[in-house]
């Protein structure tokens, strides 16, 4: 008898939320953006040789692991490849650094506007670990050959150093502008919007 309850119950409270507006603004927002998010993850990296990264994701457990992570964007080699996992390093790093260093401590400490400085920060940061981390995987992906169809060919075509630095810059934006859409869901959605990211990355897979 409890399941048969349950349902209703919950259909009934999905219906109610929606009857308020506010409530209703902010789910429809939070959906968009997700709409975004996922349209993002499948605009390719030029230079990328789609079959081959595919065949090298279904070989490599680990790689197919961390596609999941990023909602599929790794597999097409987009330009949100990186996903926002930069950003939650850099939040590692200033969370490990305030305790430490004085400066930053007592920046905590001065209440919103503190923690708004500290955010700015973990901004900043963010930007050359989506490079180095973007170059990393731009230099293991031209070094990496599978076979398509009888032939060994490289997932990413080696590239000049001003393709290269446009791959990279266009990962670095990548991820900002996926830290951005987070930041959105956080203040007009619903929710945490880094996490909602993540966790609508790993349902569309």
């Amino acid at each position: 008898m409890r399941p048969r309850q349950t349902r209703p119950r919950l259909l009934q409270a999905m219906l109610d939320a929606f009857r308020l507006p506010d409530l209703r603004r902010r789910i429809l927002l939070t959906l968009g953006i997700l709409v975004i998010f996922r349209f993002v993850a499948h605009v390719p990296l030029p230079g990328v040789d789609l079959d081959a990264l595919h065949q090298l994701f279904e070989q490599n457990a680990l790689l197919g692991m961390l596609d999941m992570f990023s909602g599929g964007a790794m597999r097409n080699f987009s330009v949100a490849a990186m996903g926002v996992y930069p950003y939650i390093t850099a939040s590692i790093i200033m969370m490990l650094m305030v305790p430490v260093i004085p400066r930053l401590q007592a920046i905590s400490q001065e209440g919103e506007a503190g923690r708004h400085r500290i955010n700015r920060f973990t901004h900043w940061l963010t930007v050359p670990l989506a490079g180095l981390a973007g170059y990393g995987q731009i230099v293991v992906l031209q070094g990496t050959r599978v076979e398509v169809g009888g032939q060994m060919v490289t997932a990413l075509e080696s590239a000049a150093f001003l393709p290269t630095i446009a791959m990279v810059l266009s990962l670095i934006a990548g991820t900002i502008f996926l830290v951005w859409l987070g930041e959105l869901i956080t203040e007009y959605g619903i929710g945490n919007g880094i996490s909602i990211i993540i966790f609508g990355g790993i349902l569309a897979v």
